[in-house]
């Protein structure tokens, strides 16, 4: 069977339907992603603010986007040539069914084999689902115990007990490590494992959540923190682990494997706990905020709708396309008409020569033949009937003669009956007293039996002699 005329379940669907399919899968697939290429087509920003350019490779190109509001707040401009590192999301554009990429970040980039070397490790890692978003979980709104790994010497281990002291005070453990150097990597593993390997029910409590800190340094300084041990160590940890390594412009692997992202360890401190006053102040005052709540959303939703409302075409670009082929069909109805009509007037004289007065004096002809001859068939088919019937009834007759009692009687014998009008076959059915109704030829006499009836038939008395018994028959 040919291709075009094979059966197919499939569904149609429409271009837009499948470019806005395409758009949501891309979107979805890569929400946030840091592409790193160099710039090509760069022009400066378009009338509208908006800057469009390329980014590409040795093998492959994308195009790119810079909106008018994020284009305003870099502080790194792009330049034709320039190898950068642009952050953003992945995006298609249905009217040249392309992809394209709206870049919300822009920075240098180096090209040390340092930077390759952790670029290919974290491509390594991220293909193993070390980075996924489902392996990560929530943290503990308000955690018994907080275990940190970080040096217990520095800065940091000194911001996060203040912090915590400031905003709830809790039970904390402190697991010291290195936070550079050659060992800096195997001993925040450990931590993290020992931590998780204490049991929930020891002598000492085992955390609710972790906190893996370090002050900010170059990038030689935090490679500890983009060792393979930690990262895996990290993304198996059963407790909800927080990163807090360097400053808030600095990314090790260990950000990405982590369930929470901290910019400093002060920051990391207040995402593992909530503020008591706040807590206090929010159930004594829980039903202003709620108020306060709802008319914030209502004046989000009331943003959100005026910008889908300039999102909305307008009415007359809506209807454009039906109006043209309204008209179009509009043009067309005329002539269809004509066609049609010829087309039944076609039919119809074709079903009117079948039905001529000719032809129907013709099939009334044919018809009223057929009826007589029924109809003298069916007279015959009668009287052969009722001849047949009258000479079954004659013989029926006869024989119904031939079994009567009335020729019987005729012969002389005489038919007894008893009181219940049944006839007697036998004379011990004769009952002392009981009136019988003898039946000959030509009547009914009266009789009643007297004596007592003889058990066996006796020889019958000379013609002369007369019977003892009044009215017996026997």
């Amino acid at each position: 069977m040919p291709a075009s005329t094979a059966p197919t379940n499939l569904p149609e669907i429409s271009v837009s339907e499948l470019s806005q399919s395409l758009k949501r899968t891309v979107e979805e697939a890569f929400p946030y992603v840091r592409l790193r290429g160099e710039v090509s087509g760069y022009r400066g920003p378009h009338g509208s603010g908006h800057v469009y350019f390329s980014l590409k490779d040795d093998s492959a190109k994308i195009d790119a986007i810079i909106w008018k509001g994020a284009f305003a707040r870099m502080r790194f401009k792009p330049e034709e040539g320039m190898e950068v590192i642009a952050t953003g999301k992945v995006t298609t554009y249905p009217g040249k069914s392309s992809y394209q990429i709206v870049i919300d970040a822009l920075e240098p980039a180096g090209v040390g084999a340092l930077m390759a070397l952790l670029e290919e490790r974290r491509k390594k890692l991220a293909a193993e689902g070390l980075f996924d978003d489902a392996r990560k979980k929530p943290l503990p709104y308000l955690p018994r115990v907080i275990g940190v790994i970080t040096s217990p010497t520095g800065a940091v281990i000194r911001d996060i007990l203040h912090r915590l002291a400031d905003r709830f005070p809790r039970h904390v453990l402190v697991w010291p490590v290195r936070v550079q150097g050659e060992t800096c990597g195997p001993e925040v593993a450990n931590a993290i494992e020992g931590f998780n390997a204490m049991p929930e029910a020891g002598a000492m409590p085992r955390p609710d959540v972790l906190i893996v800190a370090r002050g900010g340094g170059s990038l030689e300084d935090l490679w500890g923190f983009n060792d393979e041990v930690v990262v895996r160590a990290a993304a198996a940890s059963k407790i909800p682990l927080i990163s807090a390594v360097g400053h808030e412009t600095d990314f090790t692997l260990i950000d990405f494997a982590a369930d929470k992202r901290a910019p400093t360890p002060t920051a990391a401190a207040e995402m593992a706990v909530p503020v008591r006053s706040e807590l206090i102040a929010l159930t004594r005052d829980r039903a202003a905020r709620l108020v306060s709540s709802w008319s914030r959303m209502i004046e989000r939703l009331k943003t959100e709708l005026r910008g889908l409302a300039r999102g909305v075409p307008s009415l007359d670009s809506l209807l454009a396309m039906p109006r043209q082929r309204l008209d179009v069909f509009a043009g067309r109805l005329p002539l269809a008409l004509r066609a049609n009509a010829h087309a039944h007037r076609l039919d119809f004289s074709k079903i009117a020569a079948r039905h001529t007065p000719h032809a129907l004096r013709l099939r009334i002809e044919r018809s009223r033949e057929r009826s007589e001859t029924l109809a003298e068939r069916a007279h015959r088919a009668r009287v052969h009937v009722m001849r047949n019937a009258r000479t079954r009834l004659d013989g029926l007759a006869q024989l119904l003669s031939a079994y009567s009692h009335k020729s019987v009687l005729d012969r002389g014998f005489a038919l007894v009956r008893g009181p219940d009008g049944i006839p007697l076959r036998s004379v011990s059915a004769a009952v002392p007293g009981a009136v019988l109704d003898i039946e000959v030829r030509d009547g009914h006499l009266g009789a009643v039996v007297s004596g007592t009836a003889p058990s066996a038939p006796k020889k019958a008395a000379p013609a002369s002699a007369k019977s003892t018994k009044q009215g017996s028959l026997f």
